[in-house]
């Protein structure tokens, strides 16, 4: 009997139906719908042109592989305008860069230019609006590689999106090019199916906003609205205004109306699932797309975490936010203390993504293409093709990929009498921050600063910092920060001298693309700590 029955529980296990849990378990289940593909894919119309009533083209001429568009500043492009009900499954898209080539010799907008809109069954509010960057983890307009289960940016270029947006009665999406360029080589397929939509299925909804700088006494605030949904997603960027490290501000959710949080964080890198800090990475869940440099005046972060497994639920309605809290240099604060929990003046600009059910009452709205373009800190600015002033060796303009304008490349064969000075003026007394702006390569070499105050030579020049190591085993761009100064107005003089070079480096070369003084943030001048110190002393640098 006893065996039997472990034969009969054996044989049960083995006929068991096989689980369909998951996205490849749907897989096995009958799908409903015709499946349907709005693309770039040309349409010859009778007069030859583009018609996008045509079919596809597919013939041997060369019409069949024009596939893609140009969108001139200003312009609109319509990638989807079709009638419901169904299902949106994916969207591709691909279009160049923003730097100068044989295609686009003025160069091409950027994706934080390009505004992404979606519209679901003829209403006059987009349900998604967000630049298109932003929308793939991709902010400030920089390219960089995603792999997520539903945002996946192949090489920083292919521009993927596997969230599920159902419509009802239609859906048109479009690009909006807000930029001063044309937006070139720009191509997409848009899959959907054509299908019945429950009576209860949420709507997709995404919206950017920003606060350049976040506002003070405030925390952020990523999402607000009320109906019935839940939160599948954030992605965040922060261009910091002060040294030091910005994310100690925790998330902050409020549910259904709470007059305090019943969901709080312990940090801003551990709601996006890291911890210690953020560094670049991209994982299915969470990911930093963008980490320049930490620490610094003028770094950039970027990041984003999908909430699937663990979507944030409302009823009635959601707010979500997060501090603006972190760690500060002492003459930001007003005790002239550094310690961990300061609230920062740093700029801030957000994508939500949330199902609800009906329409949404978020109220933000993307700013325009110039008011998303981050405020410049440069306070002054030399172009390293305006230095003149050399040691021994070749000078002269060189363009790389990684800037819009040629860099100066300088080419020393040998330390011995290697250097550039590099001219500045300043106008008025106020606090600063001193930077190169530098490539980074495997020929490059060691260079020691100077600092020569007015009226001073080389001989009265102050050392700033160690020695900046310019080699690296790619061509990269890197920010060398050198210090934090009140100066006097005059003419200055940069002195960078070669002392050397790395033992994997093989030359001894320079690329500078500006020498930069940026501002500090107002409450500098207002604590004015070290307004009346010498720097030429005590040369400092804080971060």
């Amino acid at each position: 009997m006893r065996k039997a029955l472990a034969l009969m529980v054996c044989f049960a296990a083995v006929c068991a139906p096989a689980q369909d849990t998951g996205p490849l378990g749907n897989l096995t289940k009958p799908q409903e719908g015709v499946s349907k593909r709005e693309s770039s894919s040309f349409r010859m119309g009778k007069d030859g042109k583009y018609d996008p009533n045509a079919p596809f083209t597919h013939d041997q001429s060369e019409h069949s592989n024009r596939d893609n568009f140009n969108v001139p500043p200003g312009h609109t492009h319509v990638l989807m305008d079709a009638k419901g009900p169904g299902v949106i499954t994916h969207i591709w898209i691909t279009f160049l860069g923003p730097e100068k080539q044989d295609w686009a010799p003025r160069g091409s907008a950027t994706h934080q230019d390009m505004l992404l809109r979606i519209y679901w069954d003829g209403s006059d509010r987009p349900g998604v609006e967000a630049p298109v960057g932003d929308f793939f983890a991709n902010c400030f307009g920089k390219r960089a590689p995603v792999v997520s289960l539903p945002i996946m940016v192949e090489d920083g270029d292919s521009y993927n999106c596997f969230w599920q947006m159902p419509f009802r009665k239609s859906a048109r999406i479009e690009i909006v090019n807000q930029g001063t360029e044309s937006i070139n080589l720009l191509y997409y397929n848009v899959d959907w199916i054509q299908k019945p939509v429950a009576k209860d299925a949420p709507y997709f909804y995404a919206q950017y906003r920003q606060e350049y700088p976040a506002v003070s006494g405030k925390d952020y605030t990523i999402l607000e609205t009320k109906g019935k949904g839940h939160y599948v997603g954030t992605v965040m960027a922060v261009r910091t205004r002060s040294p030091m490290w910005f994310g100690e501000g925790d998330e902050r959710i409020y549910i259904d109306g709470e007059k305090e949080p019943s969901i709080q964080g312990t940090g801003t890198e551990d709601y996006f699932l890291s911890a210690w800090g953020l560094k670049t990475t991209s994982t299915p869940y969470s990911g930093t797309p963008y980490f320049d440099q930490w620490g610094i005046v003028g770094g950039h972060t970027s990041a984003y975490r999908w909430h699937i497994n663990d979507p944030i639920v409302f009823q009635k309605e959601i707010k979500v936010t997060i501090e603006h809290y972190g760690w500060i240099s002492p003459d930001e604060n007003p005790k002239g203390l550094t310690n961990s929990w300061n609230e920062r003046e740093d700029d801030y600009s957000s994508v939500a993504f949330w199902y609800q059910q009906g329409t949404p009452t978020f109220e933000a709205r993307a700013p325009s293409g110039a008011e998303r373009r981050l405020p410049s800190l440069a306070r002054i600015v030399v172009k390293g093709t305006d230095v003149t002033t050399h040691g021994v060796g070749d000078i002269g303009p060189q363009q790389l990929d990684i800037y819009m304008d040629p860099q100066l490349l300088y080419k020393p064969s040998t330390e011995q009498g290697a250097y550039i000075d590099i001219p500045f003026d300043v106008a008025k007394k106020e606090p600063l921050r001193l930077l190169l702006n530098m490539t980074t390569s495997y020929d490059f070499g060691t260079y020691q600063a100077y600092l020569v105050p007015p009226g001073g030579t080389t001989a009265d020049g102050v050392k700033l910092q160690g020695p900046m190591d310019f080699y690296s085993a790619d061509v990269a761009n890197r920010e060398f920060h050198l210090l934090d100064f009140w100066p006097e107005p005059g003419h200055y003089v940069l002195h960078v001298v070669c002392t050397g070079k790395n033992p994997s480096s093989h030359g001894y070369y320079l690329g500078l693309e500006s020498l930069r003084l940026r501002e500090r943030r107002p409450r500098v001048t207002q604590y004015g700590y070290d307004k009346d110190q010498d720097w030429k002393k005590n040369p400092k640098l804080y971060g």
